[in-house]
């Protein structure tokens, strides 16, 4: 996207829209518990487990990892199986040995700076740009932007734009809307205000990706799956016999958490996998 698509795109349009989204935000933003740090460590922790789950049910584990383990280091010190134990129930459990991991990186290879990880987000595990950026803007006020779905859905609602734009082209907009020193109020409004006003219900744009249903599919059984092995290792005629899906589908499932080096198998039975 250019200048020269963009002819709408004048300073008093940019500064009208800045003030409504500001506005809304001082007189309803929500209370939640990573916006009182900005301890990068804690808001890593909220990205990561605010990824495809929503703010209630994030709310009470963030609250009690956060007792759990304080500090980067705390948590890459952390036995693994213990980690996945305090995660379950959020969903897409991949993310807690991810983070893990992260972890694990960050104490080492930079020392515990989560700041500076997140400056060279290649080299952590399950960080990309959007989470990146995140990290910057909320613990350092730091003057870039991140488009996630409810930043998405407000330009696209406010500048009439089309649902098939482009990643790039909304992060080239988001950085001309950007009131420079205001980062980290500017998308805290921005997540509020497309939660709060302009929900996906209110302006049918549907978010790029839709999360599929849990009830009866490979994610519920992934979850079962671990929840058992939490307990004990098991064989593989063992989950059956708790689990009433057919072998080949289960097998398929093993293969991959075993790929995600989420279990791995000790003398024919499964088992949650260590660092």
């Amino acid at each position: 996207m250019t200048s020269s698509t963009l002819p709408s795109l004048s300073p008093k349009k940019i500064h009208r829209f800045q003030t409504k989204i500001l506005d809304f935000y001082r007189q309803h933003k929500r209370e939640l518990p990573w916006r009182k740090t900005t301890d990068p460590y804690k808001i890593l922790l909220s990205e990561i487990m605010l990824q495809q789950t929503q703010v209630p049910r994030v709310i009470p584990y963030y609250t009690q990892w956060i007792q759990q383990w304080p500090s980067i280091h705390d948590l890459a010190q952390a036995p693994r199986k213990e980690v996945l134990a305090t995660w379950m129930g959020l969903g897409y459990n991949s993310r807690a040995v991810r983070f893990h991991q992260a972890a694990e990186t960050i104490s080492t290879t930079f020392k515990g700076d989560v700041l500076q990880a997140m400056e060279h987000y290649a080299e952590v595990p399950g960080v990309g740009p959007y989470t990146s950026k995140a990290v910057q803007i909320f613990a350092a006020n730091k003057d870039v932007v991140t488009v996630d779905t409810n930043i998405r859905r407000i330009f696209i609602h406010e500048f009439d734009l089309p649902e098939s734009i482009s990643d790039n082209d909304l992060w080239k907009l988001a950085e001309h809307c950007l009131p420079k020193g205001k980062s980290r109020e500017w998308h805290n409004a921005l997540m509020d205000y497309g939660s709060q006003v302009l929900t996906s219900q209110k302006t049918k744009i549907p978010p790029k990706t839709k999360q599929s249903t849990f009830e009866g599919s490979d994610r519920q059984i992934r979850a079962q799956i671990l929840r058992l092995l939490l307990r004990e290792p098991l064989s593989l005629k063992q989950l059956l016999e708790k689990i009433p899906v057919s072998q080949q589908r289960i097998q398929l499932i093993i293969e991959k958490l075993e790929r995600e080096e989420l279990l791995n198998q000790i003398d024919r039975k499964y088992t949650i996998k260590e660092k």
